[in-house]
């Protein structure tokens, strides 16, 4: 089987801002790109889809957020999207999400996970994602759990939203500029928080100038950043 790319977020306007690039990038080259949203972000991530509302009903937020998030995929070019409808703000534990979690990843075999960092003291959704992505993770390696177990794959956590709160430290930057433009079609396809637009604009800016100052070639005007979890094996330090 060949393997493909997993990205697990906790609200479903996370991956168009934190790793829309790297979806539309791989996803270009061929990779099967795979999402899992754990919930819609109906509660606290959806406020202008409540505000002037008084009669708003939940379940027609979840839905437009649902459709917002297609249109994202469908320009990112992923193969599979999956909403577990959880609930956000605060988002439960679920042992049933990470057995869910952990078939995907057997059924996928993904080479990388992307998802959220291991803190995040401003969304407590974001550490309960991470928990659970790496609880699934050690289930889909184990052969008690099916005959079908994975070598585990690399987990890769993308940037928060605050980076300074969260220990985030970067030992990827992605240069994501042929595909800026699918990004930013995809956040455009979020209306609902549109108030994040310019800010991942600024973000990409300055992840690509960091980049351009590493890389051997030159051009790079919009990057995409990332911690990996595991160390990487490699049989040399010089290419």
């Amino acid at each position: 089987m060949s393997q493909s790319l997993l990205v697990v977020t906790a609200h479903v306007g996370d991956f168009a801002w934190r790793c829309g690039g790297a979806m539309a990038l791989h996803a270009q080259r061929g990779v099967p790109v795979h999402l899992i949203c754990l919930s819609y972000g109906e509660n606290g991530e959806s406020n202008a889809a409540w505000q002037g509302h008084d009669a708003v009903e939940r379940e027609a937020v979840k839905q437009l957020r649902r459709a917002e998030a297609e249109a994202a995929a469908t320009v990112l070019g992923v193969s599979s999207l999956d909403f577990y409808d959880l609930g956000d703000y605060p988002m439960p534990d679920s042992a049933e999400a990470v057995q869910r979690i952990s078939q995907t990843m057997r059924r996928t075999n993904p080479a990388v996970v992307l998802t959220h960092p291991e803190h995040d003291p401003s969304n407590l959704d974001h550490c309960r994602t991470f928990d659970m992505v790496l609880r699934a993770r050690m289930q889909s390696m184990a052969p008690g759990h099916g005959r079908d177990h994975i070598v585990p794959p690399q987990i890769m956590s993308f940037e928060p939203h605050q980076t300074e709160l969260c220990g985030f430290k970067p030992n990827i930057l992605l240069d994501i500029t042929s595909v800026w433009d699918k990004k930013w079609q995809a956040m455009q396809s979020m209306p609902t928080q549109r108030n994040l637009w310019a800010y991942y604009e600024r973000v990409a800016m300055q992840r690509g100038a960091q980049a351009g100052r590493r890389a051997k070639s030159t051009g790079q005007l919009y990057g995409e950043a990332y911690q990996s979890i595991f160390p990487t094996v490699m049989s040399t330090l010089v290419v």
